[in-house]
């Protein structure tokens, strides 16, 4: 496994991380199990994962109890543990509660990296009031790190400029093949300051696995509305998947592992793919530990400009 620091701390985490959006319960289809889940935790840690990331709104505290029981198996100091405020608990005194709420459901005394899960929508709660109780929370040592997710450049540099004891490490954001947004901005914005991005749905909900076509489409509550899985868009990937497949191949990996791999080759990034079961976690945590080669990035690239998806 290859580990970085997160951000400015002393945090070191796995390249690959584990994202636990699908222990939300059975939104993600029906053969999500948390004890499959707790299983592929703790596989992920066998192999050099040590970041595993939740939030308070996954399955409503669901998804941090069942990551709660795994870190119960493992050891609590054995992995960092990232966890997320969501957006209608911004205010200094819920947000201060649902820190608190989530430690009792983690089982844990203290948040490893603490995230604003996305900025209030609505721009009632102000920003600087929400940084402020995430400050003292790191004052206070209840959170080692501070992090955002889902920030553009203009509310990151306010959300730091409310930081006096600390800064933004991280910023968790959508990143992969398909969804490239970050790359305009962002990207460029968090690797001159030194904030790690963190990027969730790096396989794009599956659509980057091969498991999928115009035939085959998932049918879970999270993923039906996903654009990506309409058939047309599905039929705009496949000749990148078939790619893949052959880069995969030649390098005896998985079309997980190169797209993963993908997404992890940009410095300063890191990887949370989610995983339902120990043989999804072996899969992902397979991406790390080799290097795609010029020649495949260029051939990947030359693929992706010939796709042009609709996300409206």
């Amino acid at each position: 496994m290859e580990y970085i620091n997160l951000g400015k701390s002393e945090i070191k985490v796995s390249k690959i991380g584990i994202g636990t959006w699908q222990a939300s319960g059975d939104a993600w289809g029906q053969d999500v199990l948390d004890e499959k889940i707790i299983e592929a935790i703790k596989r992920s840690y066998e192999l050099g994962v040590n970041l595993v990331d939740t939030a308070e709104i996954y399955g409503n505290g669901h998804s941090e109890t069942v990551v709660g029981k795994a870190l119960k198996e493992i050891g609590r100091e054995k992995m960092i543990v990232a966890t997320k405020v969501a957006g209608a608990h911004l205010r200094h005194d819920e947000l201060i509660k649902s820190a608190e709420n989530s430690m009792k459901r983690l089982g844990i005394n203290y948040i490893d990296l603490y995230q604003i899960h996305w900025p209030d929508p609505w721009e009632q709660i102000p920003l600087r009031e929400t940084m402020k109780a995430m400050e003292e929370l790191y004052v206070q040592g209840k959170i080692r790190a501070i992090g955002v997710s889902n920030f553009a450049v203009r509310d990151l540099e306010e959300a730091r400029s409310y930081l006096s004891k600390a800064d933004i490490v991280s910023n968790q954001v959508r990143y992969n093949m398909l969804q490239r947004e970050i790359e305009e901005e962002v990207m460029p914005y968090c690797r001159k300051n030194n904030i790690t991005i963190i990027a969730w749905s790096p396989l794009a909900q599956g659509a980057l696995t091969g498991k999928y076509n115009a035939e085959n489409v998932p049918r879970d509550r999270i993923r039906s509305g996903n654009e990506i899985f309409k058939p047309e868009n599905l039929m705009q990937i496949e000749p990148l998947l078939n790619v893949l497949k052959e880069i995969a191949k030649k390098n005896y990996k998985t079309i997980s592992q190169v797209a993963l791999n993908w997404v992890i080759s940009h410095e300063g990034v890191i990887a949370i793919p989610g995983a339902k079961t120990p043989e999804q976690a072996e899969d992902n945590a397979g991406a790390v530990g080799w290097r795609l080669s010029n020649e495949e990035l260029r051939l990947i690239e030359k693929e992706l400009s010939k796709i042009d998806i609709d996300y409206m």
